[in-house]
């Protein structure tokens, strides 16, 4: 029997934040402190996915004491975190040993005696290597769910990819996915792990830092795409660059990477709504040195920068750009401004246009134009630029991943209701929910 290999087995399709805590505490009173304080986080503070960590974030010689701990918490705590719940075991490629004390762990932390595995959704596994590597998890998962009476791939795994063999196992995935012989439609998550990434291809860089690895998160994305995954990018470890963070989840994004990895409540505050629409549009203007967002001043946007200039010149105007000036009539100075500009829509923008195309399409209509128009001022001179576009279903279908993504916030995360009306305001959050229904 074989399934569609992009037919999703879970509920979430997006997964915005990935949050890993130590589960034992070397010293402390209560070795299971920072569980307790990451069980009670609430709302944009808490994840969307929280992997209580038995791995790298826990010393080894804690970590029979941490699976007892993910136990006791998840068991007193569970069922009121928000987040879905995934620990993460030991697990690595080369070492039977490690394997089996992954293994030893899931059976701990799943045992229906404990009270914690009614919360658990799944695993996190570490360090896999090729397909083959990624059955030998699976089938550990299936022998735990039978030994505890649990239905039959009802823990998910997901897998963190951190070597050149499980990069190249992502390729595999559709044709391995729904064989009989597994149960890898088990799969969720497929998460980069930059660090031993980089270890295991053996890169170097002048300074030390990590490379930024761009082809490995298009590879996990594509791959995540292709076997109907969530793909979710590594830790960004300069946890006070919050820019870097934010400029990290925009490049990923383009990629059709929703997720990250965070490290900090701050981390995952931010995580959790740079993927969201902004509360008001805004225009950026292309200067030569970047986009800049422009200030809106009394229905004027308002470029404040240094690397354009602008003057009226008799009957036309003079822009200073790119290290020249151009004298340009009112036409081309409109057309030179549409090609630098563009417009970052709000949640109330996205929302209007798409209620509108479906009016039209329900009217009979295939395509229409939507126009945007503002009014740019470089220098104190105003210039009134106009575009059109046309929309079509397709154009309406790639719009509709900013609502996808909230509509499955909003199903899945009722502790953020509260926020999200706060940041749209309750008439936009009841008409986006409705969007496409």
């Amino acid at each position: 029997m074989t399934t569609d290999p992009t037919a999703r087995h879970y509920d979430r399709e997006f997964v915005r934040t990935f949050f890993t805590t130590p589960t034992a505490v070397e010293g402390a009173d209560d070795s299971a402190k920072m569980l307790r304080s990451a069980a009670g986080l609430r709302g944009m503070e808490a994840p969307d996915v929280w992997v209580p960590d038995n791995e790298d974030a826990t010393a080894p010689s804690m970590r029979e004491e941490g699976a007892e701990n993910v136990v006791e918490v998840v068991a007193e705590h569970g069922a009121d975190v928000p987040a879905e719940i995934h620990p993460r075991v030991v697990w690595h490629r080369d070492s039977p040993a490690t394997r089996y004390r992954g293994f030893q762990q899931m059976r701990t932390i799943a045992d229906p005696e404990g009270g914690a595995v009614e919360h658990i959704d799944g695993f996190v596994i570490p360090e896999v290597g090729g397909v083959d590597d990624w059955k030998k998890a699976d089938e550990f998962l299936t022998i735990v769910e039978t030994e505890h009476g649990l239905e039959e791939g009802s823990l998910s795994m997901s897998v963190i990819v951190e070597s050149g063999e499980a990069e190249l196992a992502m390729g595999d995935l559709r044709e391995e996915m729904g064989k009989p012989s597994n149960n890898l439609e088990r799969l969720f998550l497929l998460v980069d792990g930059e660090v031993d990434y980089t270890k295991d291809m053996r890169a170097m860089t002048p300074t030390g830092e990590l490379p930024e690895w761009p082809e490995l998160r298009h590879n996990t994305s594509r791959g995540a795409s292709a076997a109907g995954l969530i793909a979710v990018d590594g830790p960004f470890d300069d946890i006070r660059d919050v820019e870097g963070y934010r400029d990290r989840m925009t490049e990923n994004r383009a990629k059709g990477m929703t997720g990250i990895w965070s490290l900090t409540p701050g981390q995952v505050v931010e995580a959790n709504t740079a993927p969201l629409p902004p509360e008001a549009g805004y225009w950026l203007l292309d200067d030569g040195e970047g986009e800049t967002e422009l200030r809106e001043d009394d229905g004027r946007w308002v470029y404040d920068g240094d690397g354009l200039g602008l003057e009226a010149a008799g009957d036309g105007y003079v822009l200073r750009a790119d290290g020249r000036e151009q004298e340009l009539d009112g036409d081309e100075l409109q057309t030179e401004l549409l090609d630098r500009a563009a417009y970052v829509p709000s949640m109330a923008d996205i929302v209007d246009s798409m209620a509108e195309f479906e009016a039209a399409k329900e009217a009979g209509k295939g395509a229409i134009a939507m126009t945007r128009a503002a009014t740019i001022e470089i220098d104190g001179v105003a210039v009134d630029v106009e575009s059109d576009r046309m929309w079509d279903e397709a154009t309406y279908q790639a719009a509709k991943t900013p609502i996808d993504l909230f509509q499955d916030v909003y199903e899945h995360r009722p502790d953020q209701h509260d926020a999200l009306a706060d940041r749209y305001g309750t008439e936009v959050v009841e008409r986006a929910t409705e969007l496409g229904t």
